[in-house]
């Protein structure tokens, strides 16, 4: 469980420093460059990511709670709309125009997601986790922005082309899930 709880505070406070700490985010650039700093905290996420998985996988499950089997069904279309979300903020689209941080919203309903078909301590400590600083995240960056326009909707095709690259991924990941994982989140 260290592992994995040891990721996750990484996770969130290599995301937490640029949105709190601009002007040590700044010194860093300067004395860096903007290419060794993007590497530095590449490398910080990529080593976070591995303790998430390697602390995922060697924690005991532990349950909190048992689910409905309505739950697993709910969960999944959360982890559906997730992607879809996360996509959005990579593309022109009108989904912009009522999420304003689409990332970091999918983030928070990609764990709730979760949350709705795992009920179990390391559960918890990720998706809950993660779940909690997209929800800060969004808070604390609108607190600095301020309002912001909305982005103009690009039209149908491209609202749909995006939706289908999100689901292709979201296939892909569904299929990927059992190796970073350790199970599949498809029934049988």
């Amino acid at each position: 469980m260290n592992m994995l709880i040891a990721g996750v505070v990484i996770w969130i406070a290599a995301h937490l420093v640029p949105t709190l700490a601009r002007g040590l985010r700044q010194g860093l650039i300067d004395r860096l460059g903007p290419g060794p700093y993007r590497g530095i905290f590449s490398l910080i996420i990529v080593a976070a990511v591995v303790l998430i998985v390697v602390g995922w996988r060697s924690t005991p499950e532990h349950f909190l709670y048992v689910l409905p089997p309505w739950s697993r069904v709910t969960g999944f279309a959360l982890l559906f709309v997730a992607f879809v979300l996360l996509g959005a903020s990579h593309y022109k689209t009108a989904i912009k125009r009522v999420v304003r941080h689409p990332m970091l919203m999918g983030v928070f309903v990609w764990s709730l997601g979760h949350l709705l078909t795992n009920g179990t301590t390391r559960a918890l400590v990720l998706f809950g986790g993660l779940g909690a600083w997209a929800l800060v995240q969004i808070a604390l960056i609108n607190a600095r922005d301020g309002a912001v326009e909305p982005a103009a909707s690009p039209g149908f095709a491209a609202e749909l082309k995006g939706v289908l690259i999100s689901t292709a991924v979201f296939a892909v990941m569904l299929l990927l899930h059992p190796y970073f994982a350790g199970v599949s989140p498809l029934p049988g």
